[in-house]
């Protein structure tokens, strides 16, 4: 993780030398970033380019300072992490997971047929939403923002949080997603009847359908996800994000990380779920076990969600895991179109 940092500061230095001169070079960087350019082609480690090639950039923003400021923050040891587990990144560090569920989360509330909720408004800085049951533990990501946001002040929360999504996606070794500036801060609550911005709570998906991952669980994920207008194939691309962080017993009430490398995004996600053996939990550090029906595997050390293994056991979803399990460059450009998708969804980027 720290060769993947240092070398993305690399090329940050060096397409300066770039921007500056005006090459064409720079200007495929600014089509990568605006989204133009094909996601296959880019590299995860493609810095974002001069932000006045790209129309939709606000020239209050200084984008490159604004993303060293954010690598800068995931790279630290001691940015707090606070949890009551106890793991390895339940004190302090390893933050850039909870920084794309932060994207996800503000993105994942979007109902295609209303053209209601998505990123646009940062709406999960005010209550109710930011209490949704979905959002638990999420104001730790916000507040380590806040010193940040105070530094950029022309960034609005909604691309902020969006933006630390997608850096944190790279800084783990992920794909470029690419990134397009615009969206606009909704400035007190609102009832959602009166800012289409604002939704209740229930839009992000559930853990359990109620039958431990069998056919009411994948309804249940289709239902969340053909309501944002994705399709079977997107929705285990997207699932892919949990190869990052973990569950802690105080924010969704599970336990444990879904890989061994919690910090990178990979497909060992797809691996484990295929390779491994898993069986319900019944026990935690030598006591019964508490709390929600979940999954582990023989160390105890894993775990699988029943939405998690819902992709497995639906016969529509599976042809997908075992693609991306064996495929890991496959994963990495289907992920990155699906989440760059999911967090545009609902934003009028002509009104910026």
């Amino acid at each position: 993780d720290a060769m993947r940092l240092a070398f993305l500061r690399a090329a940050n230095s060096a397409t300066a030398a770039l921007r500056a001169a005006g090459t064409r070079r720079a200007a495929s960087y600014a089509a990568a970033f605006c989204g133009s350019a094909g996601v296959a082609s880019v590299a995860w480690y493609v810095v974002s380019p001069e932000p006045a090639l790209c129309k939709a950039a606000k020239s209050a923003v200084d984008w490159y300072k604004l993303r060293d400021d954010l690598l800068e923050l995931m790279d630290s040891d001691s940015a707090p992490n606070p949890s009551v587990d106890g793991a390895s990144n339940g004190g302090g560090g390893a933050i850039a997971p909870m920084m794309v569920r932060l994207a996800w989360h503000c993105a994942g509330t979007y109902d295609v047929k209303t053209g209601t909720g998505g990123s646009d408004g940062a709406t999960m800085r005010f209550k109710p939403e930011s209490d949704h049951g979905g959002n638990a533990g999420l104001h730790h990501a916000r507040a380590l923002l806040e010193p940040i946001k105070r530094k950029h002040p022309g960034v609005t929360y909604a691309d902020l949080y969006v933006y630390a999504g997608v850096i944190a996606i790279e800084a783990c070794g992920g794909p470029n997603v690419g990134f397009r500036p615009g969206r606009s801060d909704a400035l007190k609550p609102t009832p959602p009847s009166e800012d289409k911005r604002f939704t209740p709570d229930g839009r992000l998906p559930g853990a359990d359908g109620g039958d431990n991952g069998k056919e009411k669980t994948a309804q249940h994920i289709r239902d969340i996800f053909y309501r944002m207008g994705f399709n079977d194939q997107e929705i285990v691309a997207l699932s892919g994000a949990h190869a990052l962080g973990r569950c802690h017993t105080d924010r969704s009430g599970y336990w444990g990380p879904w890989t061994r490398a919690e910090t990178s995004l990979s497909n060992e996600y797809y691996r484990e779920m295929l390779e491994n053996t898993w069986t319900p939990k019944k026990t935690h550090e030598a006591k019964p076990w508490k709390g929600p029906m979940q999954y582990e595997d023989p160390t105890g050390e894993l775990m699988m969600l029943p939405s998690d293994l819902a992709l497995i056991w639906d016969p529509k979803f599976r042809p997908w895991v075992e693609k991306y399990a064996k495929d890991e460059g496959a994963f990495f450009k289907d992920f990155a179109k699906a989440f760059k998708k999911l967090l545009e969804l609902g934003v009028d980027f002509n009104a910026a």
